[in-house]
């Protein structure tokens, strides 16, 4: 029979999954996956922080990452390229974070827990953490959806309508911090962006519009989540990195379908002549625009 720090290994993989499918799809459609990948290192430097004035690691976690993601944001395409500044910037904090914490002495610290996660560890104030983590960034998403989705889709559409595209941004920017807080347990700060972009990207291959592809991404987070634990308790693997697998497996899986797919669309428009391809070409054009 399972333990309970399996149920709660469980739970707390559903909740890092209710807020990273919805904040994952804007990570897809914005190209923010280095800019996640630096929020996401950040954290380490959090933990340092936190373990050195004797805080709550949440929220010096929390707090470094809002710290990186709007220096990144100020410091983007003034001296470097964006891609020049986060790969520095992501690097630069993952070497400092673990430089850092060698100088923390009397502390005993678990290194790869916090780099991979330790989410069969997870406590029930760990979960509350999580859930209420989770809830923020899903209200905060789904209160700024529309004006989210257009200054995503159309900035200059956005900026005729009255949205602040720069305002929108710096929304995503602080739930990407909270996530990258609460999801530091599950899967560490190495591994929060592909739970972030795996699910999304998976979702992506079926989504007719927007909202689908949230859905689509919780669904395939959640059922990473519960896969990759099953997986770690079936050959003894390491949890954090095991969920990931499991999500890679189930991108894989949904590009194949969506290749078969495609190729018997392909073998109706052939078999159908001129006519059929028309209206399979406006069909597939008609679900390309909606994402």
């Amino acid at each position: 029979m399972l333990g309970d720090f399996v149920l709660r290994a469980c739970l707390a993989g559903i909740g890092v999954a209710l807020a990273a499918g919805p904040l994952g799809c804007f990570v897809v459609w914005r190209r923010m996956a280095y800019f996640g990948d630096a929020t996401a290192h950040a954290a380490l430097l959090g933990v340092t922080l936190s373990l050195a004035l004797n805080l709550p690691v949440v929220l010096g976690v929390a707090a470094m990452a809002v710290a990186m993601a709007l220096t990144v944001a100020l410091a983007s395409g003034r001296t470097y390229a964006v891609d020049t500044m986060l790969g520095v910037a992501s690097h630069a904090a993952l070497a400092v974070g673990l430089v850092a914490l060698s100088f923390l002495s009397g502390v005993r610290v678990d290194l790869m827990g916090y780099l991979f996660g330790d989410i069969l560890a997870v406590t029930a104030a760990d979960l509350a953490v999580i859930f209420g983590g989770a809830a923020l960034v899903s209200a905060l998403i789904a209160w700024r959806w529309r004006r989210l989705l257009m200054a995503t889709i159309n900035p200059d559409l956005a900026a005729a309508s009255g949205v602040d595209a720069g305002r929108e941004r710096l929304i995503l920017t602080l739930a990407l911090a909270v996530l990258v807080a609460v999801a530091l347990k599950v899967v560490g700060v190495l591994l929060v962006t592909a739970m972030l972009i795996v699910p999304a990207a998976a979702a992506r291959a079926f989504a007719r519009t927007p909202e689908e592809m949230w859905g689509l991404a919780v669904a395939v987070g959640v059922a990473s989540s519960l896969a990759g634990i099953w997986g770690s308790w079936t050959w003894d693997t390491p949890a954090g990195p095991s969920i990931v697998v499991a999500a890679v497996l189930l991108l894989a899986l949904a590009n194949a379908a969506g290749a078969l797919t495609r190729g018997r669309r392909a073998d109706q428009t052939s078999s159908a002549g001129p006519a059929g391809a028309s209206a399979v070409s406006s069909s597939e054009s008609e679900s390309s625009s909606s994402r």
